[in-house]
Formats: structure tokens, sequence, C-alpha cells
């Protein structure tokens, strides 16, 4: 593993956790599926710049120069900026920033320093008071599977309009990073089959081929480099108020009912 990582959890509503990495030498990694809108701060080569990172909705290859640092601040679901919505940042269309000057960059008109590993939350803060960041309770409700006074169809466009993906997809993507983060753990196949909710092996490895970009095998076998993998609880089987296949049934993409088709 060529690029080592380290990271911690917020207590702002806003951020979710900061994370911070260095590669020791060029490579190649898998960038897996992930949920969250991300600011990344780059430092490479005399170079600083900071990027919009929307959600990944599939796994994909890239690479990664030697000696570079990267520190990102990962946000929590619902939280979105509202001049780059998360649908135009999705799949690695990322957004560079223009550059201030080497300690800052230009975001919605007005200059921002870089923030750093300890004052992210500040840093945040500031663009929340600024209208830069917003929440949008709703997605959070749908987290917790609370019922709000909201249509399936308005808790549906909210989902979507603020995180860039439906919650089945944020579903299959928390529960695909579980699963990896088990086996990593060195639980046997069968086990995360059972343990991470999925139907049979087939499904498993489906799932992981596309959204983490390799078998369950290869990946009890360390065979490459993924990109930041935190640890994931099992994603939640709570009430969905943006699912059609809720009202006390079994979500769509529940294994137990994919098996009842």
């Amino acid at each position: 593993m060529f690029i080592v990582f380290e990271d911690r959890l917020s207590d702002s509503p806003f951020v979710e956790r900061v994370w911070r990495c260095h590669s020791e030498r060029a490579g190649r990694f898998v960038s897996v599926a992930a949920s969250h809108l991300e600011m990344v701060v780059t430092r490479h080569r005399g170079r600083t710049f900071l990027t919009l990172r929307g959600p990944e909705t599939k796994a994909t290859p890239a690479d990664c120069p030697a000696d570079g640092e990267w520190l990102a601040v990962r946000f929590k679901m619902g939280t979105y900026l509202p001049q780059h919505p998360a649908s135009t940042l999705l799949d690695r269309r990322d957004e560079t920033l223009p550059a201030a000057s080497s300690r800052s960059f230009w975001l919605d008109g007005r200059r921002w320093e870089y923030p750093d590993f300890e004052n992210a939350e500040t840093f945040v803060a500031r663009l929340v008071r600024n209208g830069v960041i917003a929440r949008d309770g709703a997605v959070e409700a749908a987290l917790a599977g609370e019922r709000r006074a909201l249509s399936r169809r308005s808790a549906q466009r909210h989902f979507l309009q603020a995180t860039g993906m439906t919650h089945s997809t944020f579903r299959q993507i928390e529960r695909a990073r579980h699963a990896t983060n088990l086996l990593k753990q060195g639980v046997s196949i069968l086990d995360t089959v059972y343990e991470a909710g999925y139907f049979d092996q087939a499904h498993l490895t489906r799932s992981l081929k596309h959204l983490i970009g390799q078998t369950p095998a290869r990946i009890l076998r360390a065979e490459a480099q993924l990109s930041f993998l935190y640890k994931t609880e099992p994603p939640s089987a709570a009430y969905d108020p943006t699912s059609e296949a809720d009202n006390g049934r079994i979500g769509a993409d529940h294994p137990l009912h994919r098996g009842a088709r």
C-alpha cells in the first residue's frame, strides 16, 4: 500500500469527518464508490489547490503521483453547496477552484484560506455563515428513518437534489463499503454475505465489482490500493420515506425483497 491515510470524526453538524493522506510513491489505485460530498486540498510539487468532489456511484481506476499530500473535509449527508450541485460533481466530475495565492482560493466570489487538519470545522463554519454551505433536514430525516410531513415524491426530490443520488443508491454504496471492511478484517466471504445483508455470494460479488472494483476474493487478498475506506456501519433497515417499497414493507434493494421477485 503506497497511500497512507489518517482520519478523525467531527462534531460539526455539517462535517462527517476530516481525513488526510500522503503518497510514498507513484502508483495506480481504485477509487471506490462513495456517498459524500468532499472538499479536497491537494499539495504537490509546490502547487496547492482545492477541489470539490461529488459522490461516486461506481469504482474507477485512478493514478496517484509520488510525494503528494491531500486533506479532505467529508461532509455529512444532506450538506450541500447551493452554487455547486452534487449532481454536477458526480462520478469524478470534480471542480478545481481557482487559486488566489499560495495560501488561499476563490469560491463563490470570495477569497478563502485553505483549511488544515485541525481547523477544518472553523473553516466550514465560516462558509456556513456566508451561505456557501447549507443543509437539508429532509435528508437527515430520511437517513434516520423519520416520517415527516413530506410526500414520498417530495422526499425523493430533496434527497436527490442535496446528495446527487437516490436513497437506494446511498444504501447500496454504504452496504458495499461495509462488506469491504468486513473482508479486510478477515471475515469470510460467506459470513460477509450474511452480515452485510446480501442475498447470496453472487449478489455480493456483483455489488463489489461495480462499487469497489474488486471481487470479494481479491479484497481478502488485499491485492490493490483502495481510496479512503473508513469503517462504516451496515445501512439502516429503518423506514425510508423516499422508497415506494416502504410503508411497513422491505426496501426494494433489500436482499429478501430481491429474492422474493
